[in-house]
């Protein structure tokens, strides 16, 4: 099944002709996704700030991980039904539009870039854990997290002026 065929046959769902049918269905999915991006962004910039040293540099990373990355999931899990959701009622023409496709290859970035450093970097986390300056790769991390995730909130508001109904 193409991209394309996929995209139709959601667009045809109960789900989506819900969203589409309904006059709060779509503000409260979209209200949810927004608040739920803020909090993975947000709790994303928290470990982001320190592994760029500019922020918590009295806290041990791995302990600022260890209490940020549970509420991190389960905003991300949150975004991603939500997000899914607000995609279905109109998939084919979020699917063509250009901010959408930029936002969707930032967020596959930012899960590169989390899975490079936690497979890299952070199993030196020992190494530097309670230090209050990072070694450079944490840097580049955080600083590249950082840049992706404002990218992903830029497209993906973006979409709403891109996207006509």
């Amino acid at each position: 099944m193409s991209i394309q065929a996929f995209c139709e046959w959601l667009y045809d769902t109960g789900l989506a002709n819900a969203v589409r049918e309904s006059e709060s269905l779509f503000p409260w999915a979209e209200s949810i996704h927004v608040l739920s991006i803020a909090a993975v962004v947000g709790s994303i910039s928290f470990v982001d700030l320190r592994l760029l040293s500019l922020a918590s540099r009295n806290r041990p990373v791995s302990e600022l991980v260890r209490e940020v990355l549970p509420i991190t999931w389960i905003a991300f899990v949150v975004a991603v039904i939500s997000g899914v959701t607000l995609f279905a009622s109109n998939a084919v023409e979020y699917y063509h539009n250009p901010s959408f496709r930029i936002k969707i290859v930032l967020l596959m970035l930012a899960g590169m870039n989390m899975l490079v450093f936690h497979g890299l970097t952070y199993r030196g986390v020992g190494q530097w854990d309670s230090a209050p300056r990072t070694p450079l790769g944490a840097k580049i991390a955080g600083g590249t997290s950082l840049l992706l995730w404002i990218g992903v909130v830029g497209f993906g508001r973006w979409i709403g002026f891109t996207t006509g109904f």
